[in-house]
């Protein structure tokens, strides 16, 4: 008798606790066409609105396989009725989360689309910088080459210039030699030449003096006669 009392109260706790729902808690219409929403707790109370699947309602209370519901959205706001409970799912109906993980599934596609576009153009990007890294790269190989060769050849053309300008230096160190030769030179020509003049003008004059006392003589000796 007891286990029989004991099995009575376990399946009234059961009940209660099926039938028993959070008050104001959130919950929506379950997977179906459409659901009733009646004045009362029966079938014989008046119909008053058709609920889709997926209209989110707030749980009043319930009564014998009723719950008293409340609609949220916002064109029947604060509208009140009864509707059977099991009818009611505290998740999310199927389609509802169908077309979201559809839509979510579109935004992600368009997400991947863009990121897919944008991973080309830096793919494209990187070819063309690495591209010009090499270039780059190969150009200052050649200019450090020519450096190089620029820095052995002015190494030797410092040595010679430095031969050069010892050269030069004895160049016009032997043009002003030769130029105070040549002055020397042109001097003693000048010199020799006054002499030779001097000279000359000298034995003329002394062939004018010899000419001269010559002629006295033949003279004297004409008048001796």
């Amino acid at each position: 008798m007891k286990k029989f009392l004991y099995i009575i109260v376990i399946l009234m706790l059961g009940l209660c606790m099926t039938d028993g729902r959070t008050w104001a808690s959130k919950a929506y219409v379950t997977d179906s066409f459409q659901v009733m929403l009646r004045t009362g707790p029966s079938v014989e109370n008046k119909i008053t609105k058709l609920l889709t699947s997926g209209e989110p309602v707030e749980i009043l209370g319930s009564q014998g396989g009723w719950s008293r519901v409340r609609l949220v959205d916002e064109k029947h706001a604060k509208m009140e009725g009864w509707i059977l409970s099991r009818y009611m799912v505290e998740r999310l109906p199927w389609k509802i989360q169908a077309e979201s993980l559809i839509k979510e599934n579109t935004g992600l596609k368009e997400k991947l689309v863009r990121i897919e576009k944008d991973f080309e153009e830096l793919a494209t990007m990187e070819k063309r910088l690495t591209k010009q890294i090499k270039e780059d790269t190969e150009v200052i190989v050649k200019l450090r080459d020519e450096y190089e060769k620029l820095k052995k050849g002015s190494a030797g053309y410092v040595k010679l210039k430095a031969a050069y300008d010892n050269i030069n230096t004895t160049v016009q160190a032997s043009q002003k030699e030769i130029e105070t030769l040549t002055m020397e030179n042109d001097s003693m020509k000048n010199s020799q030449r006054n002499r030779w003049f001097a000279t000359g003008a000298l034995v003329l004059l002394c062939g004018l003096l010899i000419g001269l006392l010559a002629g006295r003589q033949q003279k004297k000796r004409s008048s001796y006669y």
